[in-house]
């Protein structure tokens, strides 16, 4: 009896002055990673043709990019607009593979998003218009030299070599400015 009542209260102080708890120590795990998540953020500025990837309000590097064809906030679906608002990554893709028709005669062009896809939740909240997207995001290209132009259909280009650095910085939920 004594045994129990010892090994009973050992453990009762274990846990009560200082051991560390495993479930403890993965939320503070889970903790350390939003923290990471949140380190760096992505900052857009369209009429700059310009995405901006800081730390806190240090400028890690500065990328060019391409926009949307029109000018303007998105107002409708196939408007060719970049969308402005406050939005987040919530999706991370291999797009090396992916086929898109542009519609200018050339036909599908296997890689026309280039190696990454990192897709926004552009929800009505979320949004400068308070409206809804879906299929918005930052990618690569298989045309270098639409850089610096408004040629895309309302997603963020840029050069192949960039997104596959930038894709290293970002996380699912880091946020990402696109103003004007």
């Amino acid at each position: 009896m004594k045994l129990l009542v010892s090994t009973l209260l050992l453990f009762l102080c274990t846990f009560a002055f200082g051991a560390e708890n495993p479930s403890s120590k993965a939320k503070s795990s889970q903790s350390e990673n939003a923290i990471h998540i949140q380190d760096y953020h992505l900052d857009i500025v369209k009429s700059e043709f310009s995405l901006y990837l800081k730390k806190g309000d240090t400028l890690v590097k500065k990328y060019p990019i391409a926009i949307g064809k029109n000018p303007g906030d998105k107002q409708k679906s196939g408007d060719c607009r970049t969308p402005e608002g406050d939005f987040y990554i919530n999706r991370i893709q291999n797009s090396k593979n992916w086929v898109h028709d542009f519609k200018d005669g050339k036909g599908p062009i296997k890689g026309a998003y280039g190696p990454w896809f990192l897709g926004l939740y552009t929800g009505s909240k979320k949004t400068k218009s308070g409206k809804s997207w879906k299929g918005i995001g930052i990618h690569g290209t298989h045309d270098p030299s639409s850089i610096g132009k408004m040629i895309s259909e309302g997603c963020i280009r840029m050069n192949n070599e960039d997104i596959m650095e930038l894709k290293e910085y970002v996380k699912i939920r880091t946020s990402v400015s696109i103003k004007n």
